[in-house]
């Protein structure tokens, strides 16, 4: 596929990790390697991205953290899901889905 970069639409960048977050506390390096993986390498985070994402997340308390220590033996802090994220995921979902097949509406009459 070459090394064409696919930049996220606003707001899609919080699902992800809040979807990425449904299943297990992760640290954020781990958060970046899921979504990696389960794209097949097609999405990747950068720090840049990720951090300000996890914090402006604490903030608005869809996300809680905690310190811990990572599989390779060093200090990490591991996010976790609050109800209140599931809830702002759900909507964000919602929202995305009916995005995509606008989209995909368009596309498919021109």
């Amino acid at each position: 596929m070459g090394s064409k970069r696919i930049e996220f639409l606003r707001g899609t960048l919080d699902m992800l990790i809040l979807t990425t977050l449904t299943q297990e506390e992760l640290h954020g390096y781990a958060i970046a390697a899921r979504i990696k993986l389960v794209s097949k390498e097609t999405l990747e985070i950068d720090e840049g991205s990720l951090y300000p994402a996890l914090q402006r997340m604490l903030a608005r308390g869809w996300i809680k953290a905690r310190w811990g220590t990572s599989e390779n033996n060093r200090r990490a802090r591991y996010y976790k899901l609050t109800p209140k994220g599931r809830r702002q995921l759900e909507d964000e979902v919602s929202a995305f889905e009916r995005l995509a097949a606008a989209i995909f509406r368009v596309v498919r009459t021109g």
